[in-house]
């Protein structure tokens, strides 16, 4: 797969546009070719591209244009799901099993047909892999010994599900719009698959081509996946076997470009045609340029830093409500995030069901002081953030830093690219942790779930969830968090998680502080470029160009 992605690279380098895909440098070149889009992106936070393994922002876009799923998301109402391979499902009596029946005729990008023993490979080998994304399946009642029963083929085009509780349909069926519930081709998967040796936490002698699927590819998506490098680009190639409408362009690149101000000259110098990481200053110059545009769209992502309980000082429940006052809310919103954010302070997200907009914490340093004194730290204490190196991370970072000095406590910044600080942050090895949280699916329980569900606070625990991350063992609000997803009456769940969202912002090691709204500015030659409402949907196979 490397060496045709290198292939691939010489050939677009008789473009003098992309032969700067691998490279930053922002002289003026040619315009990008007619058949190929390229995207300026800061895709540093990607780990791996098997859809059973990632859990980031950027993978997510990635997967979402190149593998299918049962379902998806309807983009224009976010509240309905619409079949992908499923032409129709059935939800038995009891509420346990649900039922899909696969469209005739849909092929993988290898030219075999998607069958339903491909669907239940790819939910048996996400549940035993157990990476990161696996408890959004496990999460049902699924296990490495039940998994094949409980996720199995009917027939060649019926697939079965069935869940160990009658979950309100609504949140079984949007989990399942999740890239985790991607569906990948056995055979081409298992052909490349290692054997390893079982271990007490890791029981079976292959690897269901988990290391294959880390930069190769085996799907059915509009795009099909020629290569990635880590913190250069990734290459998509239009799937002559797409069973949907065809994409309207042959190749699709993503560029790894961290600096706004860069990206905003490569797209004013026709390298790229679409810059995804604007700040304020430069989407404003953009706008202002003849034969550019705006888009943008709200992201179901909020921004946020985190407080691990495992370090004492932080585990006082008066220094957690002392940071909540030691944001300066106001100036990041007329500043940093000035188009691309709004103030949020709690974990849903506007639009979903039971967001709360309450926005109560304040700049109120005299507030912290007491705050710190009550918890013995009048002085303050000294405390390290992991920041991964784009904007705005680091600019709310630094602002938080000199706003911390204020009541005695000293910042020290650790940057870090997106892989790296997710790493540390995933191994429960930070003290502070700031980044984003996108919603994995359109139910309220994406983010109650990982804000607020702990099963097992040891290091070993299983269900990886933010809590988890920051060990903060909150049994109570599992519980809570649990109840909702059996509530079938809508108004009464609102209710729950609006109560879940009351608690965590009152006392959770969670400072929220801004919605998402995605913006990109782009070159007036691209016809149907769209935003989605999450990662995952910004499609680019309805993108042309003049």
């Amino acid at each position: 797969m490397i060496n045709a992605f290198n292939r691939s690279l010489r050939i677009l380098a008789t473009s003098a546009a992309l032969s700067l895909v691998m490279i930053s440098a922002p002289q003026a070149f040619a315009a990008t070719p007619a058949d190929t889009l390229v995207e300026g992106f800061a895709i540093d936070d990607i780990i791996s591209l098997d859809p059973g393994e990632a859990f980031e922002l950027s993978t997510a876009e990635v997967t979402g244009n190149t593998y299918s799923k049962l379902v998806s998301i309807d983009i224009n109402d976010t509240s309905k799901v619409v079949g992908d391979l499923a032409e129709s499902w059935t939800t038995s009596a009891d509420g346990l099993t649900y039922t899909f029946k696969l469209k005739p005729g849909v092929k993988f990008a290898s030219g075999s047909p998607v069958t339903a023993e491909d669907v239940a490979f790819s939910f048996e080998r996400a549940v035993k892999l157990d990476k990161s994304p696996a408890f959004l399946l496990t999460q049902f009642g699924l296990k490495g010994d039940n998994v094949a029963d409980k996720a199995k083929a009917v027939d060649a085009q019926t697939f079965s599900l069935t869940v160990d509780k009658p979950y309100a349909p609504s949140f079984v069926l949007n989990v399942l719009t999740a890239t985790v519930a991607s569906v990948v081709e056995k055979k081409a998967v298992m052909a490349k698959a290692k054997a390893v040796t079982p271990t007490a936490d890791y029981k079976y002698d292959t690897d269901f081509g988990n290391e294959f699927l880390k930069t190769g590819y085996a799907g059915s998506g509009p795009y099909k996946i020629l290569g990635w490098k880590a913190n250069e680009a990734v290459i998509l190639e239009a799937n002559p076997n797409y069973y949907g409408e065809k994409p309207k362009l042959k190749r699709v690149v993503y560029r790894h470009m961290k600096e706004s101000s860069g990206q905003r000259l490569a797209l004013e110098n026709g390298d790229i045609d679409i810059a995804r990481n604007l700040e304020p200053g430069d989407m404003d110059a953009v706008s202002k340029k003849d034969g550019f545009a705006i888009t943008s769209a709200p992201k179901g992502t909020v921004y946020y830093f985190s407080l691990n309980q495992k370090n004492p000082n932080l585990a006082k429940p008066e220094v957690v409500e002392a940071f909540k006052y030691l944001v300066d809310y106001d100036a990041i919103g007329a500043t940093l995030i000035k188009g691309i954010g709004d103030i949020h302070q709690t974990f849903l997200p506007k639009g979903q069901l039971g967001a709360l907009d309450s926005n109560p914490y304040k700049l109120d340093v005299a507030k912290a002081k007491e705050l710190l004194a009550k918890a013995g730290l009048k002085d303050g204490f000294t405390v390290t953030m992991d920041v991964r190196n784009t904007q705005p991370v680091t600019g709310i970072a630094e602002s938080v830093q000199q706003t911390l000095a204020q009541a005695g406590i000293k910042l020290q910044i650790i940057p870090g690219d997106g892989k790296q600080t997710l790493t540390k942050y995933r191994a429960r090895t930070h003290d502070i942790y700031i980044g984003q949280w996108g919603s994995d699916y359109f139910d309220p329980n994406s983010n109650a779930e990982t804000f607020t569900i702990n099963y097992d606070n040891s290091d070993a625990g299983k269900n990886k969830t933010l809590a988890w991350r920051n060990a903060w063992d909150v049994p109570e609000l599992t519980k809570e968090t649990q109840a909702a997803l059996l509530e079938k009456d809508s108004a009464k769940r609102a209710e729950i998680y609006q109560d879940l969202q009351k608690k965590v912002l009152s006392s959770g090691p969670f400072v929220i502080i801004f919605q998402q709204t995605e913006v990109a500015g782009y070159s007036k030659k691209l016809k149907g470029l769209k935003l989605g409402p999450s990662f995952d949907t910004n499609f680019v196979s309805t993108i042309s160009k003049d």
